[in-house]
């Protein structure tokens, strides 16, 4: 069936162009590279997968209750809306919750594959470019597993959220080649990764659980990349090109934590926008997940080198400057590790069956003979 017929709103014209600035830049410096992003291009290689293979498409999921998460998380939960709901609305308010979340997850996964592929052609330096190319790589892989996983196991999907719209919008527009990352890979990616991880942690649910767990093992890598590079950049600008930056970011950080809500999908299903605001303000849900996507942003821009007087204030404001000191390195080497632990857990219970029916097949013979 089409995409388009699956859309529980209309998204509009199915193609978004943005005119994108800059200019492409080719390096004939092959030999003098950054042994950091080398090793890292070298594991990203190493790290590649197949969607197909790697993921069991035929584990089965219940649309109506697709990640098993507690009916507290959503945001009618203990309304005068969910009391009056049957158990079959309810389960069709949980399809469309997770329509809505993983369709950002997959169109901001869209955005991440160009960002990196506009990086490979904008930015200076050649290891930049080799390392954006696995990247690039990567996030295809990512919108391929999450299309999936909407069109074959939800039959449902919604249209990029307007304000995460404006923003990827805002970030490719920009003609500097390091904006196309720190507006992707640091807040828009942060944000992704934190509600990759609270849904990871918490569903029981092992489709799910495995498409969470493997995006996350490549976002380490993302990630590391992106401090790495934009680090190393950022030493050379001037204190006027730094507080630009800056500013972008503070105004990304207030974007996203005030609008990617998911009251559309509340006003689709016929709540009055004031109220699916009240509602989704007073949920703990949210406000767990709004201290989660800063776990991940905050000590990024710090160790980057964004950490100017204003960035400061823009944080204590949020109530997270104190995230700054938190230990990246620790939940990225966390995230990967996880992924790993998933897939011995797989590989020895598909060894364990294979075993097993080895055992019958002799036992059986014998009993024949």
């Amino acid at each position: 069936m089409p995409t388009h017929e699956l859309y529980a709103m209309d998204p509009g014209n199915p193609m978004w162009k943005v005119p994108a600035g800059g200019s492409a830049r080719f390096s004939w410096e092959y030999d003098d590279h950054r042994a950091r992003l080398l090793a890292l291009y070298q594991k990203g290689k190493d790290k590649q997968w197949d969607a197909t293979k790697r993921i069991d498409w035929d584990l089965e999921v219940d649309p109506y209750d697709p990640l098993g998460t507690p009916d507290e998380a959503l945001a009618l939960y203990g309304t005068r809306y969910w009391d009056g709901m049957s158990e079959k609305e309810r389960g069709e308010l949980r399809r469309h919750v997770v329509a809505w979340q993983f369709s950002q997850f997959l169109h901001g996964e869209q955005g991440a594959m160009v960002c990196a592929a506009r990086i490979v052609e904008t930015a200076p330096d050649l290891d930049a470019k080799f390392y954006s190319a696995t990247q690039t790589m990567d996030e295809a892989r990512h919108a391929e597993l999450y299309g999936r996983f909407l069109h074959e196991k939800i039959g449902m999907l919604y249209p990029i959220n307007d304000n995460l719209q404006a923003l990827l919008g805002d970030t490719l527009r920009d003609s500097r080649w390091d904006m196309a990352y720190l507006g992707m890979q640091v807040l828009i990616e942060g944000l992704a990764l934190a509600a990759f991880g609270v849904i990871r942690d918490t569903t029981d649910k092992p489709l799910p659980q495995q498409l969470l767990a493997y995006v996350m093992q490549d976002e380490a890598r993302h990630v590391a990349f992106g401090r790495m590079a934009l680090r190393d950049y950022y030493r050379q600008l001037t204190d006027a090109e730094l507080r630009e930056r800056e500013e972008f970011v503070i105004e990304g950080c207030y974007l996203m934590r005030d609008r990617l809500r998911g009251v559309e999908v509340l006003e689709n299903l016929g709540i009055p926008k004031a109220e699916a605001e009240e509602f989704s303000e007073r949920s703990p849900y949210l406000h767990l997940f709004r201290k989660l996507l800063f776990s991940r942003i905050v000590p990024c821009v710090k160790d980057i080198g964004l950490w100017g007087e204003r960035l400061q204030r823009a944080y204590v404001d949020m109530g997270v400057l104190e995230l700054g000191d938190s230990n990246l390195d620790l939940l990225m080497s966390q995230d990967e590790e996880l992924a790993e632990r998933l897939d011995a857990e797989r590989f020895a219970a598909e060894e364990a069956a294979r075993t097993a029916e080895v055992a019958q097949a002799i036992a059986e013979g014998a009993e024949g003979g």
